[in-house]
């Protein structure tokens, strides 16, 4: 084999100025090595302890990242040590997480043979007790952190923000929520990472959210928060599509069984204290949307089209708009629909997506009548059905009908006879598998 190891050598941090920079040294043997960086903003002038466990497992996430672009049959782990039962996570960890990956480089599932050659860790020392209900949220700029910050400012909860290279969506939601000083994290991808991806070495999906698990740990013990409260829904539980007997699911790692896993994992191996769950887990997305209408304020700034960001392996600079020919911009357009006047929908995405004939099979994939659904953040086959029954039911008897909403009409409306019962049921439904704290309720 061409690259039989990847290796984590080392890790290092220091406090420049007011704020906090880590390193990672990673080598693919024979002849190439990664240096990522990161910089926490303004962190606290207060002692801020041991912190080389949670830098550690920092670095031991930031591994897939580079590790893809070879799958490298052993990882070498000389920063640090794991324990049989943490190997296993993080084998698991890999397996279901680059499931995606797997499938679109059409590639077995892999599943290294982690090796650790390094020292032990011993978890940070945390004193909480003075701490009370301080909560730490993360912000991407997309509707449901915006619904998230929201319930919990109307609930009176100490509330702040924290963002990962925030967008300009970001940075705006976060000033008009009123999180005056939000915790601020760059993240730099080495640049001989770009060069093998245009070179073609693997590429593909990784577990984001299982990154920013183990950032907002780290957050949430340097900046003193007991609970960190993420804005992952009902929806990301369900699956795309079997590959090699299992089930690929893209938002695996905002899912209830990460979360279960993450949960247990950070109890024991990284801050006991810290209390990490999604404050949305209850509700389906359609029922976020129905929420975020209430917001107006946001409409304008609110922007989740992933391909608006995309810069194909940094050749490209990123649009920062809805393209409104992505599966996530017609799901976001279809469960609003329903919740908001007409020109306020169209108004958001520059167009009524109904109306674009293009779009159809992105809508027969969204409901479940051609393929599979989409790799993108979007909701169960069925909320998206719901969605379609919901906006042709708000659309009416208008004249012209468009295109999409003539077509759910001629086409799906026959063969489903329950769905105005099913999208109430949705709409007022409630999944107790959360973990949700005393006294932060929905």
């Amino acid at each position: 084999m061409k690259y039989p190891k990847f290796i984590y050598q080392k890790y290092f941090y220091k406090v420049s100025g007011k704020d906090l920079k880590i390193f990672f040294y990673f080598k693919i043997e024979p002849d190439i090595s990664f240096r990522p960086e990161i910089t926490i903003k303004n962190i606290p002038g207060r002692s801020l302890g041991q912190l080389d466990n949670l830098v550690f497992h920092l670095g031991l996430i930031e591994i897939i990242s580079y590790w893809k672009a070879t799958c490298s049959p052993t990882i070498e782990v000389l920063a640090g040590c794991l324990d049989k039962n943490q190997i296993k996570w993080w084998q698991g960890l890999i397996m279901k997480g680059m499931g995606q990956f797997s499938f679109e480089n059409k590639i077995p599932f892999q599943k290294p043979k982690i090796i650790c050659l390094g020292r032990s860790l011993s978890q940070p020392r945390q004193s909480l007790g003075k701490l009370g209900q301080r909560i730490l949220v993360p912000v991407g700029g997309g509707k449901d952190s915006v619904v998230t910050l929201e319930l919990l400012k109307k609930a009176k909860k100490n509330i702040n923000c924290f963002s990962l290279n925030p967008t300009d969506s970001a940075k705006k939601i976060m000033d008009v929520a009123g999180c005056k000083n939000p915790v601020i994290i760059e993240r730099k991808i080495d640049k001989r990472l770009l060069e093998l991806n245009r070179k073609g070495f693997l590429n593909g999906h990784t577990p984001f959210s299982a990154y920013l698990a183990f950032l907002s740990i780290l957050l949430a013990v340097i900046f003193g928060y007991r609970y960190i409260a993420l804005s992952n829904e009902r929806s990301s539980n369900e699956g795309n599509v079997k590959y090699r007997g299992k089930t690929i699911n893209h938002q695996w790692s905002k899912s209830f069984e990460f979360e279960q896993k993450f949960r247990g994992y950070s109890k024991k191996y990284l801050a006991k204290e810290t209390n990490y769950f999604s404050f949305l887990r209850p509700l389906y997305e359609i029922q976020i949307a129905k929420l975020f209408s209430k917001y107006p304020k946001y409409f304008p700034l609110f922007l989740s089209c992933n391909e608006a960001y995309k810069t194909a392996s940094g050749t490209k600079k990123p649009t920062k708009k809805w393209c409104s020919n992505c599966s996530k911009c017609l799901f976001a357009f279809a469960v609003l629909y329903p919740f908001l006047e007409e020109k306020e929908t169209a108004k958001i995405f520059k167009k009524n997506l109904f109306e674009d004939k293009n779009l159809l099979p992105i809508m027969q994939q969204l409901i479940g009548e051609r393929g599979f659904k989409p790799f993108e953040c979007v909701g169960t086959k069925k909320e998206s059905l719901m969605a379609f029954y919901l906006s042709w039911k708000k659309a009416g008897k208008v004249s012209p009908r468009p295109y999409l909403l003539d077509y759910f009409e001629k086409k799906i409306l026959p063969k489903y006879k329950n769905l105005e019962k099913e999208s109430k049921e949705i709409l007022n439904s409630w999944n107790k598998q959360n973990n949700l704290p005393k006294g932060l309720n929905l």
